[in-house]
């Protein structure tokens, strides 16, 4: 799979690979939650990120094996659209 990177050099991903997705909640709490619903028992791990000047919002690093770009994709839609997630890049 090809991914373009901020200097448009394409990007080789060689599968299974540990991707790391960066999520952005309201509440840690809430983005907990939304892990558990989505990967249930999958193994994972979780790591605070960072925190709103404001504290309005909370974002941690979810690292992770995926095993495929359509395991990758999957992942990624689901916790997009979770409702405890604003935002996942």
């Amino acid at each position: 799979m090809e991914i373009l990177n901020d200097s448009q050099k394409k990007l080789e991903l060689t599968y299974p690979c540990t991707w790391c997705y960066k999520i952005i909640a309201t509440e840690k709490k809430a983005l907990e939650k939304a892990i558990r619903d989505v990967l249930d028992e999958r193994e994972h791990s979780l790591v605070h990120s960072n925190k709103s000047k404001t504290g309005k919002y909370v974002s941690m690093n979810l690292d992770m094996l995926v095993h495929n770009e359509d395991d990758r994709t999957f992942i990624f839609e689901a916790l997009r659209k979770h409702q405890n997630i604003k935002m996942v890049i």
